[in-house]
């Protein structure tokens, strides 16, 4: 078997499993351990997978601080938030995360009805400051500078006496095994509170989130209602995500 096909088969483990435990990779494809953990190797060079002991996990995609994020902005973005905006209906309580796709948003959202926003990140609020018709809610608590979010105790008692009609998720990776993460524990429990405390939970995924691990989960898949994914991704990699019922809208 060439070394290309071996990690190409490689890489399919992955994607399907959420790891590659090396031992029995190389009993599926019939192959020496030895020759598993010199491609494990070679393509953690290339920065296709992360090694860990016994195998390999997905790469965690990078997470540069918040300012970083607002000042790239791109057309995807904005398509996955008018997608979600126009969700929202007249009289509804919708949760807006942190992050810049859900400032997206929050820019998109309608003007020519009443409905209130809660969310416990501050720039999200401070893009609704001219905002006509919506109501809204800033939850407080320990500020996580990176994410520009408030967690902890005070935030997390807060939001438990909140009933949203939809929680607009923001993660870092989505994976069919693995669920949904985040780079920070703190933040991941904080999405599940809200997500616990929500009737639907939506998340907006471009494709380099698609397939990914961070180190943090917040939940399974199943928890979710919907994902919102970047238009053009290949069916094959979408197909995981329709075989476990999550609705998928293209943007």
């Amino acid at each position: 078997m060439l070394t290309s096909q071996r990690k190409s088969l490689i890489l399919d483990m992955l994607r399907r499993e959420g790891q590659v435990v090396a031992k029995r990779a190389a009993e599926e494809f019939s192959l020496s351990e030895d020759t598993i953990r010199r491609d494990l190797r070679e393509m953690a060079a290339e920065g296709l997978l992360r090694r860990v002991h016994g195998g390999a996990m997905p790469v965690a995609p990078d997470l540069p601080d918040f300012s970083a994020r607002r000042a790239v902005s791109s057309d995807v973005k904005q398509r996955l938030g008018a997608k979600a905006a126009g969700m929202v209906r007249e009289g509804q309580t919708i949760f807006l995360d942190g992050g810049t796709s859900t400032a997206e948003i929050a820019r998109a959202l309608p003007r020519d009805f009443g409905f209130t926003v809660v969310t416990h990140g501050p720039t999200i609020a401070t893009e609704l400051e001219h905002h006509p018709t919506a109501e809204v809610i800033l939850i407080g608590g320990r500020l996580y500078k990176h994410s520009m979010v408030a967690t902890g105790a005070a935030a997390m008692a807060q939001i438990a006496l909140m009933r949203p009609d939809i929680f607009f998720l923001g993660v870092t990776a989505v994976h069919p095994v693995r669920g949904l993460s985040t780079g920070d524990f703190e933040e991941a429990a904080i999405k599940r509170h809200i997500a616990a405390c929500s009737a639907e939970t939506i998340t907006l995924i471009t494709a380099e989130k698609l397939d990914a691990v961070s180190p943090h989960v917040i939940m399974p898949i199943s928890g979710l209602s919907g994902m919102i994914v970047q238009s053009g991704i290949d069916e094959g990699r979408l197909e995981p995500y329709r075989a476990m019922g999550v609705g998928l809208m293209e943007a």
